[in-house]
């Protein structure tokens, strides 16, 4: 995979699965199919030909000032999980992590948007019959919001099973970090903010990365899709508070749109980035391909 370029850092798509259309009509039930096909411009990257969202599950690797930095983790392998899309998976994500230049013993940074299933998969991974953190070497950060959320929250036994097998064992290596992030966020390493996105889970952030005066914006679960540019209403059926989380959806558009800001989604199938414009009365997602990748040609 060729990697976007922002200034001077370059950023790579980690690859682990594309998710089953089934997903998109549970995670985003008000991305019909009459709502998918009045918007021309999702086809033919990000909604197929029975207009059906295209999800996908990735995570973001990049280096700035030496620090090889990581964002999300995906599902992870050999996990148990309630969602037959995540079970139990066995993915190549640890070896396109490698052949992207990120081995997981040199990762210094795992930024963590939300502490959800499909985040933080590879927080953590078999060995010895144990779960072990897959990057040693690296602090883990979350807010501070977002852990003490989900400690005292009533977890249902998948989700418990969940920090059991992919959050409890950093926390016990003494690898996580939580973070207090106030509304203008909070600079982790030169150039690379945490920002407040709320409403998909309390503590949600996103990730802003500068360099050279460019910059690009990773979602996290803020925007799964790009049909919500288009219709900032439709909102996640596991949104913890759904009003809290169109507000912050609007908000993001009305800063981003018109602006040269890099928009990397956490789900977004490839090519996964591009630019917010203004559109009908709202706004779309124009599609930028990683840096010298060839363009794909328009069908339907």
């Amino acid at each position: 995979m060729r990697p976007w370029i922002v200034g001077e850092v370059a950023v790579h798509r980690i690859d682990e699965a594309e998710l089953p259309a089934a997903t998109g009509r549970w995670l985003l039930p008000g991305a019909t199919a009459e709502v998918v096909g009045n918007a021309d411009w999702l086809f033919p990257d990000f909604a197929d030909a029975d207009h059906a969202i295209r999800l996908h599950s990735h995570s973001f690797a990049f280096e700035k000032d030496g620090m090889k930095i990581l964002v999300d983790t995906g599902i992870g392998n050999g996990k148990t999980r309630a969602n037959p899309a995540w079970h139990d998976l066995d993915t190549g994500y640890l070896d396109a992590l490698g052949a992207a230049g990120f081995a997981p013993d040199e990762v210094d940074l795992v930024l963590l948007t939300h502490l959800h299933t499909d985040h933080v998969g590879w927080n953590t991974r078999a060995r010895d019959g144990e779960w072990v953190p897959t990057f040693p070497a690296a602090r883990y950060v979350t807010a501070r919001a977002e852990r003490e959320f989900w400690a005292g929250f009533a977890m249902d036994g998948p989700r418990q099973q969940m920090f059991e097998d992919s959050l409890l064992p950093v926390e016990r290596a003494g690898l996580l970090d939580l973070v207090d992030v106030p509304a203008n966020g909070v600079e982790i390493v030169s150039g690379v903010r945490l920002l407040p996105t709320p409403g998909h889970t309390p503590g949600h952030v996103s990730v802003e990365v500068t360099s050279s005066g460019e910059t690009a914006l990773i979602t996290g679960d803020a925007v799964h899709h790009p049909v919500q540019f288009a219709h900032p209403e439709i909102g996640a059926s596991v949104d913890i508070d759904p009003a809290e989380s169109e507000k912050t959806r609007r908000r993001l558009l009305t800063g981003l749109a018109g602006s040269e800001t890099l928009v990397l989604g956490t789900h977004f199938a490839p090519p996964t980035g591009g630019r917010v414009v203004s559109h009908g009365g709202g706004h779309r997602l124009v599609a930028k391909r990683p840096d010298g990748a060839p363009p794909k040609a328009t069908q339907r």
